[in-house]
């Protein structure tokens, strides 16, 4: 029953090769845990800086949340080798929709009270919210895309 010249024996080591790659791929791919707290932190810049209601405050958060965002992109291309779009199809979509959702819900009236009625504090709350359930959805999103990886459903 051999087709194309590769036996039985061949195809189920051919397979289970491809599933060690696999693994291997999935277990570099995981970021550690450090990165999804800088990654909230990011966020929490970001939109924190905000809060002060100064144009320099609000261009050197901006400047810093972006280069730090830069950094982990590069931190984690660097130690995995990989990078992949936090929005690509799949399962994971599921968690990016949670997070528009989340970051909407929190946005909206934070900027609604910021700017409509001078209650600057609504911005540093939103950053510390968002910064946090960035970190909890970029968690979530790592473990749906591994078990990708790995050919778990």
């Amino acid at each position: 029953m051999e087709s194309n010249g590769i036996g039985r024996d061949d195809a189920v080591a051919q397979l289970a090769a491809l599933q060690a790659d696999r693994d291997a791929l999935a277990d570099r791919a995981m970021q550690p845990w450090w990165y999804d707290a800088l990654l909230g932190g990011c966020v929490f810049v970001l939109l924190g800086a905000q809060a002060l209601d100064h144009p320099v405050a609000t261009v050197a958060g901006v400047l810093l949340g972006c280069a730090g965002l830069g950094w982990l992109v590069s931190t984690y291309q660097r130690l995995t080798g990989t990078w992949v779009n936090g929005f690509r199809a799949g399962r994971t979509r599921k968690a990016i929709a949670v997070w528009l959702v989340v970051y909407v819900l929190v946005v909206v009236p934070a900027f609604v009270l910021h700017l409509g009625y001078d209650q600057h504090w609504a911005m540093a709350v939103a950053g510390a919210v968002l910064g946090v359930s960035i970190a909890l959805v970029s968690r979530w999103w790592s473990g749906i895309y591994i078990a990708e990886l790995r050919g778990e459903r």
